[in-house]
């Protein structure tokens, strides 16, 4: 899991603050609206398109919400299908996910469909949902 967070933490970095729209994407618009418990920082998402991605791979689309600035939402033109979303809220804006020294996270995470995992990251059929047309989530990071 960590692993996975941390390679969205640098992607957020390095890509646009929202997915790039293509012209068979326009009416496939995902909006994922992050409710969390501190106003600092940034929340750092990595959208993943398949099960293989989702377990290890690269993702498909990134996206850095400035929570410090007010910003809430990360919105996808995507084609339409599967998809699986991990985030972190970098509450203190370090760009990294800080971990115990037993490797757990210390700060906040989640999973699309506010999917829980049992000891790692949520597994695919939990976190897994389908765009077609106008989709959105409300994802309580925690």
């Amino acid at each position: 899991m960590i692993r996975s967070l941390a390679v969205a933490a640098v992607l957020a970095f390095a890509a646009p603050a929202f997915a790039q729209s293509a012209s068979s994407a326009a009416d496939n618009r995902l909006t994922l609206t992050f409710e969390t418990g501190a106003e600092t920082g940034a929340v750092l998402v990595a959208l993943y398109d398949s099960e293989t991605a989702y377990e290890g791979g690269q993702p498909a689309r990134v996206a850095r919400i400035d929570v410090a600035a007010g910003q809430r939402e990360a919105v996808f033109d995507l084609p339409a299908g599967a998809y699986g979303m991990k985030a972190f809220h970098d509450v203190d804006g370090d760009g990294r996910m800080n971990v115990n020294p037993f490797g757990m996270p210390t700060e906040p995470y989640a999973f699309s469909n506010n999917a829980v995992g049992n000891m790692g990251p949520a597994k695919w059929d939990r976190a897994r949902f389908e765009v077609s047309g106008a989709t959105a989530q409300t994802i309580r990071i925690r």
